[in-house]
């Protein structure tokens, strides 16, 4: 448990850690009757064979992941999916994450750092609860930035706040990379784009298939189409049209709410099927 509702499965997936890179994503399901669940890949164990995820429970799917014990098994798992963030030297680079979005920036961040940039990391969150990897960010960091909402840890704003404040101090920089919420991604590529700074999101629109067949996610990327399961899921930040992307990601909030409320009700009674096993 990273914070409440959000935590860190360690799973043994020994072929995708061999091969997964900073940026790629996995989708898994629980069991026979659950759904496909996109998930960012936080970091990888190559010797131990271990697949890092990080998820917040927050619907009916990530809250029957997160019941899972150790030991237990999830039927489905596949990846490495999508492409892989473009990781060279770039100078200075700044990494965002904002939440739950903090490990999903972490190896991206250890990736740039290693390739020789100088990594400056912002991540935010509401409160002091919500902190989450700090010192894994730090770690990789020349410079790590925390801020809160409500001022309760570190400097009290927004990522978009601290992002200004170092390009106005005059720090070159280079390249930003931001993970998070779909406004927050908006937000910091509006703060970076009067300054030509080149932006990378990590998009994450409602995903079925994840390898191209069913068009479901897909986002709007300079005036054209693209597929975020094999296009992305990282796209230039100045020219993805987030506005349809929010109003696509609230397209199932009454079904989702009923699902969450279902699973609840169930699990009171002894699962989610009613008490005849067949979530267990």
């Amino acid at each position: 448990m990273l914070s409440p509702g959000i935590k860190r499965f360690e799973l043994d997936a020994a072929e995708i850690a061999r091969k997964a890179l900073p940026g790629q994503f996995v989708v898994l399901r629980v069991n026979e009757e659950g759904e496909r669940i996109p998930l960012t890949v936080a970091d990888v164990i190559p010797d131990k064979g271990i697949l890092v995820i990080v998820f917040q429970e927050v619907g009916k799917s990530t809250r029957l992941l997160g019941s899972l014990n150790e030991g237990e098994t999830i039927l489905d798992l596949i990846g490495p999916l999508g492409r892989p963030s473009h990781i060279e030297k770039f100078g200075t680079v700044v990494c965002i994450g904002g939440g739950v979005g903090t490990p999903e920036i972490f190896p991206v961040a250890r990736a740039l750092k290693q390739a020789g940039n100088k990594v400056i990391s912002i991540v935010g969150f509401r409160n002091k609860d919500l902190i989450l990897m700090a010192d894994e960010m730090k770690s990789v960091s020349d410079e790590l930035i925390v801020s809160t909402d409500d001022g309760s840890n570190g400097t009290k704003g927004f990522v978009t706040d601290m992002l200004k404040q170092v390009i106005d101090r005059g720090e070159k920089v280079d390249h930003v990379f931001a993970v998070g919420p779909v406004i927050m991604m908006k937000m910091v590529s509006k703060v970076s784009e009067p300054y030509k700074i080149p932006t990378m999101v990590s998009l994450n629109p409602i995903m079925l298939d994840a390898t191209g067949m069913c068009g479901v996610c897909r986002v709007e990327v300079g005036g054209e189409t693209k597929l975020a399961c094999v296009d992305g899921p990282e796209f230039d930040g100045h020219k993805v049209d987030f506005d349809l992307l929010m109003a696509r990601l609230r397209t199932y909030l009454p079904e989702e709410k009923q699902s969450l409320e279902l699973f609840e009700a169930a699990q009171k009674t002894g699962g989610c099927c009613g008490g005849k096993g067949a979530c267990r």
